[in-house]
């Protein structure tokens, strides 16, 4: 199975309003919510294609009872360690114009649940073929928290998918994951920085596609077209195409145009952890990955 780790998911809801006035009282027209995370739309994504996954990762309070249960809801299994304070949540205020959001930081995480996580991580990465680990740290956890469980990981030859940004991302490189997934905006806040030893950097460009830095060289691929939609959950969507070819030892030529395919159909889908399947046919179909100029 593949394992998806989220340390700081959160209940995600979407307020519509009929237009966002600054400074003014609001009066939404309905609430929608959802459990959300990067890790969490992996595993949905995951779920959604068939393949056998594992959600994991800190829940606690109210709020996590919700997340919990909205996951249950959608059948997606999962292996949550329960923590005392409440998990966060994020605010989407949606208008005719697009959206803006209000994200939550997470419960500070004590140093003995962090230590009961890694326990319960060390007993999961043994039934794993692939390990994701994605989003952001809560407040508390060490910022080498990615690169701990990446140790782990490896120690049992399980491959690691690494998708976080900032100081997590520089410290999780350090830990030479199999693949670090960031985006060309998180690359470049680091700074000039190389593939992990012996693994890959997989670099997402948006709608240009995604950039693959391999020990096999390096690979490009874009969608054939502009895909129109909501492109949030695009990412986990990517991470969850590059997991499952992980596991099946898939050659980069044809993971990389995969991991474009399901990109551009979540694209296509309303909400993030979701993607249109006529979408990912027709896109997976038309796609061409180039390796030094030269399609593959």
């Amino acid at each position: 199975m593949i394992v998806t780790v989220t340390l700081n998911p959160a209940l995600d809801l979407t307020y519509p309003v009929g237009a966002l006035v600054p400074h003014r009282t609001h009066r939404v027209t309905g609430v929608a919510e959802r459990a959300g995370g990067k890790g969490l739309n992996v595993a949905r994504v995951l779920h959604a294609l068939g393949e056998p996954v594992l959600a994991t990762g800190l829940l606690g309070g109210p709020s996590g009872a919700v997340v919990a249960s909205l996951l249950a809801a959608e059948g997606v299994p999962a292996s949550f360690v329960p923590i005392t304070g409440d998990t966060r949540r994020t605010v989407a205020v949606v208008d005719p114009g697009g959206a803006t959001g209000f994200w939550e930081p997470g419960p500070v995480i004590p140093a003995a649940e962090w230590l009961r996580f890694v326990d319960h991580f060390r007993e999961l990465v043994g039934r794993a073929a692939v390990v994701t680990l994605c989003g952001s740290l809560p407040p508390g956890l060490p910022i080498d928290a990615y690169a701990v469980l990446s140790r782990l990981a490896a120690a049992e030859h399980v491959p690691v998918l690494l998708d976080t940004s900032g100081p997590a991302l520089r410290h999780g490189l350090a830990a030479a994951p199999t693949v670090a997934k960031p985006n060309a905006e998180e690359l470049a806040e680091l700074g000039p920085i190389t593939a992990p030893t012996g693994g890959a950097l997989v670099v997402s460009h948006g709608p240009e596609g995604l950039h693959a830095i391999t020990p096999d060289g390096e690979f490009r691929c874009a969608p054939p077209h502009p895909v129109d939609g909501n492109p949030t959950g695009a990412g986990d969507a990517c991470a969850a195409a590059l997991a499952r070819g992980l596991r099946d030892g898939v050659g980069w030529p044809e993971l990389l145009a995969d991991a474009v395919a399901l990109g551009a159909a979540a694209v296509a889908s309303p909400v993030a952890g979701s993607f249109d399947p006529d979408v990912y046919r027709s896109t997976r179909a038309a796609l061409a990955v180039t390796s030094g100029g030269a399609a593959c």
